[in-house]
C-alpha cells in the first residue's frame, strides 16, 4: 500500500472535448501513482458530446453532468460539494484544473511534496508558462493590489534561460526547477493567489472554507485564497511544478467584461472597504469612456452595466447582449469586396499573418485593381515592431515624437475607407481616419463605426450623470 496522500483531481469543462481529452490522456502519464488519485470532471452542460466520449473512453473517471451552464463557479462548486460528501478522510488533498490546461509529469507530485513539507500552507499551485511561448512565463502566482483592485502577475512573461527555443513536448519529458534557471527565485515561494488552472488544497481547509461566492467566472478563485489567508494559512508557488495555458492577451474580452467588473467590487467590498470599491468604481466608469472612444458601445455598456448591477446586488450568471459586429475570417473577405471600401489603411500593432488575413488581403489585392492598401510603418524607436510584408501596399511613415505623431494621425482624418486596428494594441487616435474600423485578433474581427461627436457628448453626459448618482 502506497503510503503517499490521496488527491482527487477536479476538472471543469464546457464544449472543450478535445481539450479535456488531452488533459486526462496527460494526467495518466503523471509520475504521481495512479492509484493515489481519482479523476471527476464536472460537464456544464456541454453540447459538443464531452460527456458521452469521456463515459466511454475514460471509464475510470467520474463524471457529473449540470443540467446547464454554471461557469467556472458553479462547476467548481459542484466539485467541491462531491469532494466534502465524501467520507472523512478519502481525500487528503483536491486538485482544481482548468480544463485546457498541459501538465508537467511531475506537476502533481511537486505540489504534494511542498503541502507535505510546510504544514501552515493550504494552498500549492504551479507556475503558469505560455503554451504559444512553453519557454515563458505566464504567472507565478500572484499578489492582489487590493487599494486598486487588480491582480499583479509575479513574473509575468519572462523567458526562462536556457529553455529558450524548446518545444512544449521537449519541456515535458525534461525535469525542470525554474529556480535554477532565474535569478533570485526560489524553488518555492509566498504569494497572495494560485489560478484555478493548477491549484492543490489540503481537503479539510476546503471543507473549512467553504463553497466558492456566486460569480459563475473570474475573480472567485481570487476571493476564495483571500479567504483562506484570512484563516490563518499561507499560499504558496513552486518553481518545480509546472503547467502550460494559454495566455491571456490570445483572448480579446468581450462579454467576460462585464464579470471582471463586477465580481472585482464585491470582491473588494468583502476584502478590502469602502475606499477601495470607490475607486476601482471610478476606474470602471472610465474604461467605458475607453471603449466608448473605440467604438465599442456594447462593451462601454457592459462596464456600467457591471456597476449598476453590483450595486443592486445582483450575481451569478447574467444574459449579456453584444452588438451584431463579430465577424468571421470569412466575412471579412467579403467585407473587402464592398464597393465602398477603396482605401484602407493598416497600422504595425496588425499583425496579418498571425490574425489569417495576409492570404486575404493579397487575394483581394489582385482581383480589385481599383483597392489602395497604406501600410502604416512603425516609429524608429520599435525596433522590434513587425513589418508589413503584404505586395503592393504603400507605406507610411510616422515621426517618432508623441505629439508630432498624434498630429499625423489627425492629418489623415476621412483618408481611408477603412482602417484595421489590432484588438491587442488599437491607437486611439487612429479612429478618426475612417468610418468604418476593423479590429482584429487571432481568433475573428469586430467591425466598428466610428463614434460621432454627437454620440460621444451624449454618453460623456450620461456618464457624468450616472457617476454623481452612483459615487454618492
Amino acid at each position: 500500500m502506497s503510503t503517499l496522500p490521496s488527491v482527487l483531481v477536479i476538472i471543469v469543462t464546457w464544449n472543450k472535448k478535445s481539450y479535456v481529452v488531452d488533459l486526462l490522456n496527460s494526467l495518466q502519464k503523471l509520475s504521481y501513482p495512479v492509484e493515489q488519485f481519482d479523476v471527476l470532471v464536472v460537464d456544464n452542460a456541454s453540447n459538443d458530446g464531452t460527456a458521452e466520449v469521456l463515459k466511454r473512453d475514460f471509464p475510470d473517471v467520474h463524471v457529473i453532468e449540470n443540467s446547464e451552464n454554471l461557469g467556472g463557479t458553479g462547476g467548481f462548486n459542484t466539485g467541491l460539494q462531491y469532494a466534502f460528501e465524501q467520507p472523512e478522510g478519502k481525500y487528503d488533498y483536491l486538485w482544481l484544473l482548468d480544463n485546457d490546461v498541459q501538465v508537467h509529469y511531475n506537476a502533481l507530485s511537486e505540489l504534494i511534496d511542498l503541502l507535505e513539507s510546510e504544514q501552515d500552507v493550504a494552498i500549492a499551485g504551479s507556475t503558469m508558462m505560455q503554451l504559444t511561448t512553453p519557454w515563458r512565463i505566464n504567472e507565478m502566482g500572484a499578489y492582489v493590489d487590493l487599494g486598486r483592485g487588480r491582480l499583479e502577475l509575479n513574473r509575468h512573461q519572462e523567458d526562462v534561460s536556457g529553455l529558450e527555443g524548446k518545444t512544449l513536448e521537449q519541456l515535458h519529458e525534461s525535469d525542470i526547477d525554474l529556480s535554477e534557471h532565474l535569478k533570485h527565485c526560489r524553488p518555492s515561494m509566498d504569494v497572495e493567489y494560485i489560478a484555478a488552472a493548477s491549484l492543490v488544497i489540503r481537503a479539510q481547509v476546503a471543507k473549512k472554507a467553504g463553497l466558492w461566492d456566486d460569480y459563475f467566472i473570474h475573480y472567485d478563485d481570487v476571493e476564495w485564497c483571500l479567504r483562506i489567508a484570512r484563516m490563518g494559512y499561507r499560499i504558496m508557488v513552486s518553481a518545480r511544478s509546472l503547467i502550460w495555458h494559454l495566455p491571456a492577451d490570445y483572448k480579446v474580452p468581450t462579454w467576460v467584461l462585464y464579470y471582471d467588473n463586477r465580481n472585482v467590487l464585491y470582491m473588494l467590498e468583502k476584502h478590502a472597504g469602502p475606499g477601495s470599491v470607490k475607486g476601482t468604481r471610478s476606474w470602471i466608469k472610465k474604461k467605458s469612456l475607453y471603449y466608448t472612444l473605440l467604438g465599442k458601445r456594447d462593451l462601454a455598456r457592459l462596464h456600467l452595466e457591471a456597476i449598476q448591477d453590483y450595486e443592486q446586488k445582483k450575481t451569478g450568471k447574467k444574459d449579456i447582449v453584444l452588438d451584431d459586429c463579430y465577424y468571421s475570417l470569412l466575412e471579412v473577405e467579403k467585407l473587402l469586396q464592398e464597393e465602398g471600401i477603396k482605401r484602407i489603411l493598416i497600422p504595425w500593432t496588425v499583425n496579418l499573418q498571425a490574425s489569417n488575413l495576409q492570404s486575404t488581403l493579397v487575394k483581394t489585392m489582385k482581383i480589385r485593381s481599383d483597392l489602395h492598401v497604406d501600410y502604416l510603418v512603425p516609429p524608429p524607436f520599435l525596433k522590434d515592431a513587425l513589418l508589413c510584408q503584404l505586395p503592393g501596399a504603400g507605406s507610411l511613415h510616422v515621426p517618432a515624437g508623441r505629439i508630432r505623431r498624434m498630429l499625423a494621425y489627425l492629418r489623415m482624418r476621412n483618408k481611408y475607407d477603412l482602417i484595421f486596428q489590432s484588438d491587442y494594441q488599437p491607437i486611439l487616435p487612429l479612429n478618426l481616419v475612417a468610418k468604418k474600423i476593423l479590429f482584429v485578433n487571432y481568433e475573428g474581427a469586430s467591425l466598428r463605426l466610428r463614434p460621432s461627436l454627437k454620440m460621444i457628448v451624449k454618453f460623456i453626459r450620461s456618464f457624468l450623470k450616472q457617476r454623481g448618482g452612483l459615487d454618492s
